[in-house]
């Protein structure tokens, strides 16, 4: 018996990446680009890189508008004249960022993330917003799952950080409540990957920077600290099965897999056959002793959960820095 099925008729979807020329911003764009929708990368090169994005300029579905979210949307530069999906990624991310700008920080989490809301209630669009694992502090449950509501210092070197993107998920409820707007909200825990800035202070980034320099590596406090490392590659695949949902979240994208920061550094030594030591210096004021996702909601309602090792992720990492030389 034949059965008649309809076939969905293919579409171009427009889209808005703020924060693409970013590290994960800038492999979504090449991923969304390669399935053939219309992007619109908007960024400040705050922390991004134009190099980033700069195999992407000569695609003609695909537009680079350098601004800052804090400013009012440029809407009349658009290329294309509608965007039907905002994912928000701008934000200072890494420790040494945030530390360094921290009223950008602040305000992109607050000002920037109303003028986005504004935009996607003006044009009906869903927007899939990046908070961040750091909502939960220096966390008191493990692994930690979204019910859990933090141990946060909220007054502290990581608070425009932690404090910004926990004012960002007020916001959001608020904007979904009172104007109905589709919102959807995913706390990312750690990520590493190709087109991460050697400088930007994370701890996956130093290990290999500095292997690769034969130079000792840095661990902070005792190394017993865990942390869980995702690869960018199932990140973004994360992304893309949280914009094509209809959740509203908050929802855990990580990798479950739980490291120490010793662990992680023997594993850095042995991959890269570097001549490295390590060298120990004191723990920064905040920094959490353990973080662990709890990905069971991204299992059961995207039907996500990573699939690339910490070792098969690192491998490609240092494959990627080492092609930087």
């Amino acid at each position: 018996m034949w059965i008649c099925r309809k076939i969905k008729k293919f579409s171009m979807t427009t889209i808005l990446i703020t924060g693409g020329a970013g590290f994960i911003g800038s492999n979504l764009c090449g991923r969304l680009l390669n399935e053939a929708n219309k992007v619109i990368c908007l960024d400040s090169l705050i922390t991004g890189k134009k190099e980033n994005i700069q195999s992407f300029l000569k695609n003609k579905n695909f537009q680079f508008i350098l601004s800052d979210i804090v400013k009012p949307i440029p809407i009349s530069k658009l290329k294309f004249k509608k965007i039907e999906q905002i994912y928000n990624l701008a934000s200072p991310a890494s420790p040494v960022d945030y530390q360094e700008r921290p009223l950008e920080t602040l305000q992109s989490g607050s000002i920037g993330l109303q003028n986005l809301l504004e935009l996607a209630k003006k044009y009906g669009a869903r927007i899939v917003h990046s908070s961040t694992s750091e909502v939960y502090g220096d966390p008191l449950v493990h692994p930690q799952r979204e019910s859990y509501f933090g141990n946060v210092n909220c007054y502290g070197p990581r608070a425009c950080y932690d404090e910004s993107k926990r004012f960002g998920e007020a916001l959001i409820y608020t904007y979904r409540r009172k104007y109905k707007v589709n919102t959807a909200i995913v706390r990312i825990f750690n990520t590493f990957g190709e087109r991460m800035r050697p400088n930007d202070g994370r701890v996956v980034s130093n290990f290999i920077v500095q292997a690769l320099q034969n130079k000792p590596l840095t661990i902070y406090g005792n190394g017993h600290q865990t942390r869980s490392f995702c690869y960018i590659n199932d990140m973004v695949e994360g992304l893309v099965k949280m914009m094509e949902s209809t959740e509203e979240g908050p929802i855990n994208l990580g990798n479950p897999g739980e490291f120490t920061i010793i662990e992680l550094a023997k594993k850095t030594i042995k991959l890269t056959g570097t001549k490295s030591k390590l060298v120990f210096k004191p723990l920064p004021e905040d920094d959490p002793r353990q973080r662990q996702p709890d990905i069971s909601k991204a299992k059961r309602f995207l039907g996500w959960q990573p699939k690339i090792s910490l070792d098969e992720g690192l491998k490609k990492t240092i494959e990627w820095f080492e092609s930087l030389h």
